[in-house]
């Protein structure tokens, strides 16, 4: 199963070296500071020096003000932006020129509903990643270990590449590939043994169980 991974909120050097050990195409550095798994700058930026070339180094931010993008993308080797919050279209697109690099916008899905936002989103982002609907109770846009009925977008595609996520584990990522056709999946929650902190044999299980699929 040629499946592209991303391992989103890695916090220090020894599960950065698991997740590129492991094979995956992707690291994640989540900075929002109500997550469990929020990095400083200072911090992801010597973590995003030890990633090889080759995988990509994700930043993950949520409605952040050009102040804020502009300080972490002149101190961190940032390969591509991750906006997980409340951004509209012409957010994304300026976001997108500013900076010039490749940027994901998430989109939450809970039922039918949600499914035009994939398609527009698609226009004016590089990626687009498919998520599960935070709770309107939750405290986090993403990472809630939450799926979502993945028959909603079985083989479906939109107008840009999309990536897989949502309660992803390595016990169910397999059917989830398999039902949807993801080419990428992205996963947080579902390798770690506690909020924000990954588990190298979860991430290495995670990955080994899709190649071997």
């Amino acid at each position: 199963m040629d499946t592209r991974v991303k391992i989103c909120g890695l916090k220090t050097p020894e599960t950065v070296a698991s997740a590129v050990e492991a094979g995956a195409q992707y690291l994640g550095f989540v900075f929002f500071e109500k997550s469990p798994r929020n990095v400083s700058v200072p911090v992801a930026r010597d973590l995003a020096l030890d990633v090889p070339v080759g995988v990509a180094k994700v930043a993950l931010v949520v409605n952040a003000t050009d102040a804020e993008l502009d300080h972490l993308m002149g101190e961190v080797p940032i390969d591509m932006l991750q906006l997980h919050g409340a951004e509209d279209l012409e957010r994304v697109k300026a976001i997108r020129a500013r900076y010039g690099l490749p940027v994901m916008k998430a989109v939450g899905v809970a039922g039918p509903q949600d499914i035009q936002a994939l398609d527009a989103y698609g226009l004016v982002s590089d990626q687009v990643l498919v998520d599960a609907k935070a709770p309107k109770s939750a405290a986090l846009p993403g990472g809630n270990g939450l799926s979502f009925d993945w028959r909603l977008i079985s083989k479906r595609g939109w107008n840009a590449p999309w990536m897989l996520a949502g309660g992803l584990t390595p016990e169910n990522v397999v059917q989830a590939i398999q039902l949807t056709g993801a080419k990428q999946v992205d996963v947080s929650s579902g390798v770690e043994s506690a909020p924000g902190v990954k588990n190298a044999a979860k991430i290495h299980a995670f990955i080994e169980a899709i190649r071997a699929a």
